[in-house]
């Protein structure tokens, strides 16, 4: 009976020391959970954190893109509004002859300072003129055909009239140049 007593007795240990080493394992099964989804969560966090900066850097590129482009055209809606002007000094200039540059040189001179000022002013806001002339290829990138018309002696796409010039502010076009194209000629 003793023998019995004390198979019992190691029965007891032996089942308290399984249940403690389950206890443990369950310890530590919780711990690994825990550390397995703290590597999830911080995955997670330096995942988002990495997304926000790359957005805080498109950001940063999109403003400085933004800023660029209101110093370079912001002035656009104005500099098209001036344009008449432009037109309206080169008329002036051309339809005066010889006789009334003589007999009213300080105005026409005036006329003159007035047109050189506002094309050094188009300059130094990137406004450049497109000056096309007569016998030169017909571009749609610069230029609006207003008419269309066979003239012999011409090939089909010449510019055989220019009816206005047209600009462009820094690579962007302002107003076409405003001209008329040769098709092709009649036989």
């Amino acid at each position: 009976m003793a023998e019995r007593k004390n198979e019992e007795f190691l029965d007891d240990i032996e089942s308290a020391e399984a249940e403690e080493y389950a206890d443990e394992m369950l310890e530590i099964d919780e711990e690994a959970l825990e550390i397995e989804q703290l590597r999830a969560e911080r995955d997670e966090l330096k995942d988002r954190f990495m997304r926000a900066l790359a957005d805080a850097e498109n950001a940063r590129k999109r403003s400085e893109r933004d800023r660029r482009e209101a110093e370079n055209y912001g002035g656009s809606k104005l500099s098209r509004d001036m344009l008449p002007v432009y037109d309206n000094l080169k008329r002036a200039l051309e339809t005066v002859g010889d006789e009334q540059k003589q007999a009213n040189a300080a105005l026409i001179e005036g006329i003159e300072l007035t047109m050189r000022e506002l094309l050094s002013v188009f300059k130094k806001h990137g406004i450049e003129v497109i000056a096309p002339q007569v016998g030169d290829r017909f571009d749609p990138q610069h230029h609006q055909a207003m008419f269309e018309a066979p003239v012999p002696g011409t090939k089909a796409g010449d510019i055989i009239q220019v009816a206005a010039e047209g600009f462009m502010l820094h690579d962007r076009l302002l107003r076409p140049a405003q001209v008329g194209v040769s098709s092709s000629p009649a036989n």
